[in-house]
């Protein structure tokens, strides 16, 4: 009766549904259990505890989801650590590793629309579990377990204390503060009324000028995704302060509504995702803090990435779209960053996890050392490399599977020779369908792991190709 309609399936980052239609408190309370049994049978060892994290975000009805998950688990025989508050979701990640617990569940969706809540499943190592214990639930779904009859414990924890004392231990606190107590350093947050609100300030103790703070499950109508047409409020803050003469450095830092995505906007009011975000980290990581390891980024990463990377003779290793790709190649190497072209960015010297408070400290931490605003910067990278890029998007909505499915066929079949008047090179399949043209452009197209969605990457050298090769593509889907 649950499954029947909708079953739950895991997609690049946990399950999520619409609130009261897919996403209800009565399957939350089913799944839970078998989350924390899969948990146990992974990751249980006789020296790790039996204890599972709950967090939640600031979603409509996310704390009472977290607290119907957190009974259940609690119920078939686990230990419960309850979050007291919202928190990040990386925040939850380093509780699970740093308590010694099997695992965390966070109640969450992320950047989607108000309308949608999920659940992400995190190791005891601290990141997002593998497809392969995503399989086992919902294997489990199908023909779930009996539970032990005893009861578990059920603790509260504050999910920001130890979370906050580890970032703080990663970056130059004070030299950051000092640069915007003194004015030399104006930053701006956009927290979109999502889980990252008061984090920057927490964590470097001194004021910030936070934007979207207040909760709103709404999310005034749009979603709490860190992209341009979301951000006119710092856009304009921003370009104020500007227009009135601040000449000191000037930053925005946007999170997304769970605080583990991150996008910026220079002192011009420009906004630079992370293929803008990625080489300045690298740069700074490796130049100045002297960190070696490989770079892991996924197939709709910046070239300018690679070519970065040769210049400090590090190696350089491509995965499918999700993290939780990133995060196995994470705790199977060295790693100096792993990062992807939808905010999602993770350290070696931290959990494998992305974790966009973290990278907001490195960001500032690179801003005040280098004396460069963020647009400067990747100037500097670009001539420092000779590698000039364009990077845009395009997110199609489909009207329904039927539609996936005739687009689908449509790139199996096809024998496609030229996009947008460009050759094709070759066509790499590890994630969607990427093709490289002629004149040194990539075009990706792939459906969205968690949305009714065709998403279109494109990278070129000018802004008018990018335009003409992505206006293809478009065209090439609304013709299925």
């Amino acid at each position: 009766m649950l499954f029947s309609v909708n079953p739950i399936k895991f997609g690049t980052d946990g399950w999520r549904g619409v609130i009261a239609a897919e996403f209800t408190f009565e399957r939350v309370a089913f799944l839970a259990p078998l989350v924390a049994k899969i948990l146990a049978d992974n990751y249980g060892t006789p020296d790790r505890t039996h204890q599972i994290i709950v967090g939640y975000d600031r979603r409509f009805l996310a704390e009472e989801f977290a607290q119907v998950a957190a009974e259940a688990i609690q119920e078939a025989g686990f230990d419960v650590a309850l979050s007291q508050s919202y928190a990040p979701t990386p925040a939850f990640s380093w509780t699970a590793k740093q308590q010694n617990a099997l695992g965390a569940i966070v109640l969450t969706a992320s950047h989607n629309p108000a309308k949608y809540l999920g659940l992400k499943v995190k190791g005891a190592f601290g990141g997002s579990v593998s497809r392969e214990i995503t399989q086992q639930i919902e294997t489990l779904l199908l023909a779930p377990p009996t539970f032990n009859s005893k009861l578990g414990t059920l603790s509260y924890f504050d999910p920001w204390k130890s979370y906050c004392y580890e970032l703080q231990q990663k970056v130059k606190v004070k030299v950051i503060c000092e640069a915007i107590v003194s004015g030399k350093l104006r930053v701006f947050t956009d927290v979109m009324h999502g889980a990252a609100a008061t984090g920057l300030e927490r964590l470097l103790e001194c004021s910030i000028e936070e934007i979207n703070s207040n909760r709103d499950p709404l999310f005034e109508g749009g979603s709490p995704e860190p992209l341009p047409r979301y951000l006119s409020k710092l856009f304009n803050v921003i370009k104020t302060s500007a227009r009135q003469g601040d000449d000191g450095l000037k930053v925005g830092l946007v999170f997304d509504g769970d605080g583990d995505r991150i996008a910026a906007v220079d002192g011009q009011g420009n906004f630079l995702s992370s293929q803008i975000i990625i080489p300045i980290l690298i740069d700074h990581l490796a130049k100045r803090k002297g960190f070696t390891g490989e770079i892991i980024k996924t197939v709709s990463g910046s070239d300018l990435i690679s070519h970065l990377a040769k210049i400090y003779n590090l190696s350089v290793y491509e995965t499918p779209i999700g993290y939780k790709y990133i995060t196995d190649r994470m705790l199977t190497t060295d790693t100096l960053i792993g990062g992807e072209e939808s905010g999602g960015i993770g350290y070696g010297t931290h959990i494998p996890e992305r974790d966009a408070l973290l990278s907001a400290l490195y960001i500032l931490e690179a801003i005040v050392e280098s004396g460069k605003d963020l647009g400067q910067y990747y100037s500097y990278i670009q001539n420092k490399t000779g590698f000039y890029n364009i990077y845009d998007r395009i997110d199609l909505p489909l009207a329904n599977i039927e539609v996936k499915t005739q687009l689908l066929k449509k790139l199996q079949q096809e024998s496609l020779t030229k996009i947008a008047e460009q050759k094709i090179l070759d066509c790499s399949i590890k994630d969607g369908y990427k093709y490289r043209l002629a004149d040194g452009s990539w075009l990706l197209i792939r459906f969205s792991g968690t949305e009714p969605v065709l998403r279109l990457y494109c990278e070129s050298t000018t802004t008018k190709q990018v335009h003409k090769i992505l206006n293809w593509a478009k065209n090439w889907a609304n013709s299925a």
